[in-house]
């Protein structure tokens, strides 16, 4: 006697649907618990839906050099803008570069759009200026007046006992054994060999400091070389808030290249006096980041001068390289912030000389950027500007919620009318759709700096339709099992393969649409591709790991297992016919002609 035939084991979905729900359910909690946690409870909104200013750049390269648009030169770009915008006092300004060749600048509502332009397009202003003193980045009560105390006034975080020796070397490399230099701090920017990151000295009595400025132009007046207005300033400056830090760069950028200048380490660990231009950052023909991996000194910023450049810098160096610390010093000030702080143990001829000590490949690369272009290493043209103002953008919010509202009503309706018991499924999906869509918007925004903009509101209201179309798809299958004349619990497992494959193919479509819309467009346009997108992904969730195992669960309820005319699935209402069945013995004889 034949065995019986062992069936399927039957899918999770169909012998377990409740752990499905349950997942789902342990998704949302974990979702809305991640927004209580991080105090963000609504999403970002745009700049179209909150007010405030955006620009689209398309960035341009520059005569000469051909090739300049890469992701790190577009990464800088991004950086020297940000920094610009901060120092309008704008607190939650966004500066992210998009695609291959656009950096987005989005600024809150009550910012001077015309102000916010000429930050954001002009060109960086870089220059080595000589270091008069250094102190911490705090600020220091007024000191009393001392014949004992030299030029360094104070010492930096991370501070050691120095005496200011200089170690000779070659121009573009040396032996890191040579240099009993501080260790590096996070900033990470020693100098070997000609150019030393020197550990800023202990405020002992020293000797009388020199006349002299370490830079061409000559040392202003005061005690020590320092001006007494400079000092005062020195002392009231605050480099620890990111907001002093952005308005003394401010200043000190406005400040004129032959007048000596306060400023901040762009850190906020130091602040300087420092004397005037020595070099222009155009005087920088070029400078790479290199690992040195013969000397061991790791990453290293090697720095070429023009032809006039590089006779400025054999002067300001042959001058620094006799003063005491911290005055053998030379500041890389960029948009009035201090970037790096070199030491010089001698005079630099040839044009060339080496910055190494403590780099990392990001840190070195962002610093031979700086210093290869001496402003932005790209030009800029503005593609797309838009100015909106927190009236207008309240009532474009307002417009998007209304449509929204008005398109999911009339789904409901329609899920009602036609489909009656079966749209408590549909809307109980579309709710869940919605929870889910909600808290990873609001979570996207810390996360990712994610903003919901117009565009966004219309692909949420687009996938409305996607996602519904989905249960549409589901329904109508089982509608034509039942049809077949089937019950409802075959119908619900027997239509889910082919109702799934066709949901499949069909967001498998929407989401590829989104993916190239996101890719190849700029602006406001990749939000509605990125919640088309989100939203497209989110159906297929909530479809397999909601929809179909409620469907399970519903389908062994009496109101939608034995037909109720409300349930939507009355066989009589779908035309169904009873299936036919023959009995054994009576199939009809055909008669035979002899």
């Amino acid at each position: 006697m034949a065995a019986p035939k062992k069936g399927r084991r039957a899918p999770a979905s169909q012998g377990h649907p409740g752990r499905a729900l349950i997942l789902v359910l342990i998704a949302i909690v974990g979702l809305i618990g991640g927004m209580f946690y991080s105090g963000t409870l609504t999403p970002r909104l745009g700049i179209d839906l909150a007010g405030g200013t955006s620009f689209t750049l398309a960035a341009q390269n520059q005569p000469g050099k051909p090739n300049a648009i890469n992701e790190t030169n577009m990464r800088t770009a991004a950086g020297i803008m940000e920094r610009r915008v901060n120092g309008l006092g704008v607190s939650e300004a966004e500066v992210q570069t998009q695609g291959d060749n656009h950096i987005i600048v989005n600024i809150p509502k009550g910012t001077d759009a015309k102000q916010a332009r000429q930050q954001v397009g002009t060109t960086a202003q870089l220059g080595f200026r000589p270091v008069l003193t250094t102190t911490a980045g705090t600020k220091t009560p007024e000191p009393k007046p001392s014949p004992s105390q030299s030029g360094a006034n104070g010492k930096g975080k991370g501070d050691k006992a120095a005496g200011g020796k200089a170690q000779p070397g070659t121009q573009q490399n040396a032996s890191s054994s040579q240099s009993p230099s501080s260790k590096p701090t996070t900033q990470g920017r020693a100098v070997t060999d000609v150019l030393k990151k020197a550990p800023s000295p202990k405020p002992a009595p020293s000797g009388p400091a020199k006349p002299s400025l370490p830079a061409t132009p000559p040392p202003p007046p005061g005690g020590a070389g320092i001006p007494p207005a400079l000092q005062k300033q020195l002392n009231a400056l605050d480099c620890s808030t990111k907001a002093s830090r952005a308005a003394a760069g401010q200043k000190a950028a406005a400040t004129k290249p032959s007048d000596p200048v306060v400023a901040c380490k762009d850190d906020g660990t130091q602040k300087y006096v420092l004397g005037p231009v020595g070099v222009e950052g155009t005087d920088v023909k070029d400078a790479k980041a290199v690992f040195d991996s013969q000397q061991g000194q790791g990453w290293i910023v090697q720095m070429d001068f023009t032809s006039e450049g590089g006779k400025k810098f054999a002067d300001v160096t042959g001058k620094l390289a006799t003063k005491a610390q911290p005055q053998n010093q030379f500041a890389i000030v960029l948009d009035g912030a201090v970037v790096s702080d070199p030491r010089v143990s001698e005079r630099l001829n040839g044009g060339n000389a080496t910055i190494s000590g403590g780099f990392t490949q990001q840190s070195a690369e962002d610093l031979g950027n700086m210093l290869s272009y001496g402003a932005l290493p790209l030009s800029f043209k503005i593609d797309d500007e838009t100015t909106v103002t927190a009236a207008l953008g309240g009532e474009q919010l307002h417009a998007g919620l209304i449509a929204g509202a008005i398109g999911l009503g009339l789904v409901v309706l329609y899920l009602i009318a036609y489909y009656r018991g079966l749209s408590l499924v549909a809307l109980a999906s579309l709710c869940v759709s919605a929870i889910l869509t909600y808290a990873i918007m609001t979570l996207l925004g810390p996360a990712i700096g994610f903003a919901l903009n117009l565009p966004a509101v219309c692909g949420a209201i687009v996938a409305i339709g996607i996602t519904a179309d989905s249960f549409i798809v589901y329904f109508e299958r089982i509608r034509d099992e039942i049809r077949e004349g089937r019950t409802l619990r075959p119908a619900v497992e027997r239509g889910w393969p082919r109702a799934r494959r066709t949901i499949l193919v069909s967001d498998f479509v929407s989401f590829l649409a989104a993916a190239v819309l996101f890719i190849v467009t700029v602006g406001k346009v990749k939000g509605f591709a990125f919640t088309l997108g989100l939203t497209t992904v989110l159906d297929v969730v909530v479809v397999f790991f909601f929809t179909k195992p409620l469907m399970t669960l519903l389908a062994r309820r009496k109101f939608f297992a034995d037909g109720h005319p409300w349930s939507g699935l009355d066989p009589k209402r779908l035309g169904a016919k009873p299936p036919l069945r023959r009995r054994r013995g009576s199939a009809p004889t055909q008669t035979k002609e002899a």
